[in-house]
């Protein structure tokens, strides 16, 4: 997701993965399924097939680290600032986990072409021995907004097709 946010002296972005529940919504879900698996494998335990129990129990353990590492990931977030004079780039989770400036002048943005039609391009802000990968967790629709507005300020980009390999799709 690309989101605008205020910034007189130039353009700031925030960008984040498409999150389809909050981690309240996730709960809700985890604990429906644990109510319906606990049912079932009490009744199950009950007629004879004690078994069960740890299977199930088993099941909503993992179920529930699965959650717990999408939801994690789907937390990331990146700011984008973009002045007159410089790129900066903001990384992290709840708080900012590392950042870069790099000069708008000699910075580029280089796009590298997806050997699959289904994903995106890999774009990294580039200067110098500095790269960066920017917006790794964006959908299509969102790698090409940013394209757009990346391109619209002025920014230079390099387009790379990919590779040429043998083989269906990698």
């Amino acid at each position: 997701m690309v989101e605008h946010l205020r910034y007189p002296e130039g353009i700031r972005l925030l960008l984040t993965p498409n999150r389809s529940l909050s981690w309240r919504g996730n709960v809700q879900i985890w604990v429906g399924l644990f109510t319906i698996s606990a049912l079932i494998a009490t009744g199950m335990g009950i007629a004879g097939a004690w078994v069960i129990i740890p299977f199930a129990g088993l099941e909503l353990a993992a179920l529930a680290a699965g959650i717990y590492v999408t939801s994690r990931a789907c937390q990331r977030r990146e700011v984008l600032t973009i002045d007159d004079a410089d790129i900066h780039l903001e990384k992290g989770r709840i708080e900012k986990m590392a950042e870069w400036t790099l000069p708008r002048r000699y910075a580029r943005l280089r796009l590298n072409a997806p050997r699959h039609p289904f994903t995106p391009p890999r774009m990294e802000l580039i200067h110098r021995d500095t790269s960066v990968a920017l917006g790794t967790f964006l959908n299509i629709e969102d790698t090409d907004t940013l394209i757009q507005l990346l391109e619209g300020r002025g920014l230079v980009i390099e387009r790379r097709e990919p590779d040429p390999e043998i083989g269906l799709w990698f």
